[in-house]
Formats: C-alpha cells, structure tokens, sequence
C-alpha cells in the first residue's frame, strides 16, 4: 500500500492575501532637485524656474515618482510645490521624500480601496517572503484592515506561519 501525499494547506479554507500581487507595475522614480541648486545646495529661484522650464518632464510619463533633495540643502516649502507642478502632467503618482514614501503610500491608497469582506469569518495568511521590496508599513494597513473581517490572521507561508490574530468567541 502506497502512502498517499495530501496537500492539506490546499484543502483547508485558508486563504492567502499576497501585498506582492498589488505590487505596482509602474516605474518608480526619485527626482533629486538637486540638479537645479548652484553646486547643488543654494536655490537661486530665477534659474531654478529657468531650469524647470527648460527641462523634458514628459521623462516621468505614467511612472511614480518622489520628488526629493539629496542633498542637505535647506529649501523653502513652495520649491517642491512648484516641481509638482512641472511632474504632474506626466506622472501617475507624485509624494514628496524616498521612494520608501512613494511605496508606502501607494500602498496606503490601495489597501483603503481593496474589498477585504471576501476574508469574511476566514482564516488568512498574510503572505511574506515577498520578492519585491514590499514595506513593513503595507503589512500593518493590510492587518489592521483584515481584522475586521478574518476569523484569524497569520503571516508567512502555510508551512511556517507565524499566529498574528485570532476573533474573540
């Protein structure tokens, strides 16, 4: 008599939430205004314009960007307002800082739109070992959404998932 192998994690009702399948599929860019100062720290505001007009932003075309300073220059606040306004007909997505912001934020918006009642009285894995660079930001959104659905929440794989929350009987 053979032993037969069962695939039990396939025949449970657990249910798997992968952040990696929403990761985005468009580029994500940093802009360093940098480029734009004198010697890369001092804003001199008639050629930093000068400099935005004559630049091709059309570059950043359906891609994600944050617009950033990577240098320690001290800017004022309407220096980034005003290269948002030179992105923005191009761009899907523009935040201000890393492209750890830009990731996190994108994800912020997404998860405040997916419909997580399908997880409904359901045990989840919250999928991790992900192969994209998915923040640990996303992971506590996601959760805190899920809570209010999944009948318990794991993270990890199904072979080795790490208990995160359980309903209350």
């Amino acid at each position: 008599m053979e032993n037969e192998i069962v695939n039990k994690v396939a025949q449970s009702s657990l249910m798997i939430f992968d952040l990696e399948d929403y990761y985005p599929a468009e580029e994500l860019v940093v802009l360093d205004i940098s480029q734009w100062l004198f010697e890369g720290f001092i804003l001199k505001e008639k050629d930093f314009r000068n400099a935005l007009k004559n630049f091709d932003f059309s570059i950043y075309q359906n891609k994600l960007v944050a617009i950033s300073c990577l240098t320690d220059a001290i800017l004022p606040s309407w220096t980034l307002m005003l290269v948002a306004t030179y992105v923005q007909p191009f761009a899907k997505k523009i935040v201000q800082g890393s492209k750890h912001n830009l990731i996190v934020t994108y994800y912020q918006q997404l998860i405040d739109t997916l419909d997580f009642s399908v997880y409904q009285n359901q045990p989840v894995i919250i999928k991790g070992c992900s192969k994209k660079p998915i923040p640990e930001e996303a992971y506590v959104m996601a959760t805190q959404k899920m809570m209010n659905h999944a009948r318990s929440i794991m993270f990890g794989e199904a072979c080795s998932a790490v208990p995160i929350f359980k309903q209350k009987k």
